[in-house]
């Protein structure tokens, strides 16, 4: 992978860990109802699930770059243009509110609900097999490191924000959602770059001949 490849990458993937999605909701949820130490134990269950994404994606595009180039490219294109879908969506549902209301579960339960919430969630599977692939050398040597790397980055990213909503939750519980007017105007600026990012890429990242 090239170096402007990963910066590439790394910036996007940070505004992406940035973006309040479900598994930030739920880190939310275990803090305000459990404490920090349920939210520690939410944000790892989460985490343990991201990685099983990473690994069975890569097996999986490493698996497809062998088949057909031709395959990988389509695969990348379609990918482009779910990052372009995510990015309208997140844009448009910049003004729902959070609800972060629930019942206490126990930290071992908010560690396995974490982990069951995360791996069998096809919008992270979707999302891994969509993002990640723009940035991958098909010609470079194992695509699948390659996959797992980057995935790797991706998980300890989103696993960072989740941290730090914890540490804001357990600070408070009315902050987090005391300024919605901000939060909606951040989250629609990141669905205006994933976007945008899944535009550029449809356009101009295809492979040349000969």
């Amino acid at each position: 992978m090239s170096e402007t490849n990963f910066w590439l990458f790394l910036a996007a993937a940070l505004v992406i860990a940035a973006i309040p999605g479900p598994g930030i909701f739920y880190v939310a949820a275990r803090t305000l109802s459990e404490g920090r130490a349920g939210g520690f134990a939410s944000t790892a269950g989460t985490a343990l699930g991201g990685l099983v994404h990473v690994i069975a994606g890569g097996l999986g595009i490493s698996a497809v770059i062998l088949a057909s180039a031709e395959l990988f490219a389509a695969v990348k294109f379609v990918g482009a243009l779910y990052l372009i879908w995510l990015g309208i969506k997140t844009f448009r549902g910049a003004s729902r509110m959070l609800s972060l209301e629930s019942e206490p579960v126990g930290d071992k339960r908010a560690f396995r609900d974490g982990v069951l919430i995360e791996a069998f969630n096809p919008k992270t599977a979707a999302f891994f097999l969509a993002f990640i692939p723009q940035f991958i050398d098909p010609a470079g040597t194992s695509p699948t490191l390659q996959f797992i790397l980057l995935g790797a980055i991706s998980v300890a990213l989103n696993t960072l924000a989740d941290i730090v909503v914890v540490l804001m939750a357990s600070a408070t519980r009315t902050q987090l959602i005391g300024r919605p007017r901000l939060m909606r105007r951040l989250t629609q600026g990141s669905g205006i770059f994933i976007a945008g990012l899944g535009l550029s890429l449809a356009l101009a990242r295809r492979p040349a001949n000969g």
